[in-house]
């Protein structure tokens, strides 16, 4: 169930009741409009990735800029978007057992849907479960092209799979999946580019040995915020799966040269205690921001360094310059975008200091 909007609009920002996750507008719309512009001249489509903003409201902005559709990660990500009129989407993993299937392949009546594979015995799932629907499902080839999680084996091992979905009359060969996720966030831009490099060839290899089996390769999906540019200019991939690009985050400014985003994602917190000093404690932990990729920053206030969290606290320790007051709301900027979406149902949009919107996370937690 949807928890009570911390706001509403008109509301002044320093109003907002705390935790909240604030999206600064102007600065997620110049991402959206610029990232837009960057793909544009490459003839790389974007198919933004909705596990990083779960909504489909934020999905429906980037189509109107000319996205093709959405990836997602999950079945009920997938259902929430197509529900909330997304036309496209891709399941960019892999879905075992035959409800979620069945689920998926319901789908179709609603929306253009697809899904990934890495196994034999995924596609005769994926051929079953749209037998049973009466529809031809969109498969795509999982490859792994260095991220080590998922994925057959570029070169024969996927061309075997790609025959086998060419070989169902209730499927539909798609093309390949070829994500590097663990290049998003190689430090220095010479190892991005070089990791980008091997996938992209290792691309080009199979997609020439499926045209030599006489099978088209419509989709070569993959490329990530921190890599984006790589793989839109590589001549292979024609699909930009970039998700965390709308927001931004703490880990990704960490890059050398990081991607030419701006910070529009806030956690919104107030200074519950001011009892020791040279300490301030805030009323956002565990449970209101991640800290998977590290703490988060503070942002514009370079003195104050959040050096701990507990579940419902975030120790700042005051390190120069004034202190916070007690009651005084700061913006956190996440160490990782993604799963601090995942623990708010609401975004609370401001702009110019005044809550403009709110919009519902509603493909958020952990759903199957």
């Amino acid at each position: 169930m949807l928890q009570h909007p911390p706001a509403e609009p008109g509301m002044r920002e320093e109003d907002v009741e705390t935790p909240a996750l604030l999206l600064d507008l102007d600065a997620f719309e110049h991402n959206l409009d610029l990232m837009a512009s960057l793909l544009a001249p490459t003839g790389a489509k974007l198919r933004a990735h909705a596990k990083t903003h779960k909504s489909a409201v934020v999905a429906m902005q980037q189509i109107r800029r000319g996205a093709i559709g959405q990836c997602v990660q999950k079945v009920a990500e997938a259902e929430v978007l197509a529900w909330g009129g997304v036309p496209d989407i891709l399941v960019s993993n892999e879905v075992v057992g035959p409800r979620k299937l069945a689920r998926l392949a319901a789908l179709a009546r609603v929306a253009k849907v697809a899904v990934c594979v890495d196994d034999a015995a995924q596609v005769a799932a994926c051929a079953a479960a749209a037998e049973a629907a009466g529809i031809r499902l969109t498969v795509l080839v999982e490859i792994d092209v260095g991220a080590a999680r998922c994925g057959v084996p570029p070169g024969p091992p996927a061309v075997a799979l790609a025959e086998q979905i060419a070989a169902s009359k209730h499927l539909i060969f798609g093309g390949l999946q070829a994500y590097h996720g663990s290049a998003q966030h190689k430090r220095a831009p010479e190892q991005r580019a070089e990791s980008i490099a091997a996938a992209a060839e290792m691309c080009r290899r199979t997609v020439e040995q499926l045209r030599q089996r006489g099978l088209d390769c419509p989709i070569v999906g993959g490329g990530g915020t921190g890599t984006f540019g790589h793989e839109a200019a590589s001549g292979v991939y024609n699909e930009i799966q970039a998700g965390s690009y709308a927001f931004m985050d703490a880990d990704y400014a960490r890059n050398s040269n990081p991607p030419p985003f701006r910070q529009s994602l806030f956690v919104l917190a107030t200074v519950m205690s001011r009892a020791i000093p040279g300490v301030a404690v805030l009323d956002a932990g565990h449970k209101a921001v991640s800290v998977d990729s590290g703490m988060p920053l503070l942002w514009q206030r370079p003195g104050l360094v959040y050096t701990s969290a507990s579940d419902e606290h975030g120790k700042l320790e005051v390190r120069d310059g004034t202190a916070p007051a007690l009651g005084e709301k700061l913006r956190l900027v996440p160490g990782h975008c993604d799963p601090t979406v995942d623990r708010y149902d609401w975004y609370v949009g401001v702009r110019g200091g005044r809550v403009e919107c709110l919009w519902p996370i509603a493909a958020r937690g952990g759903m199957a």
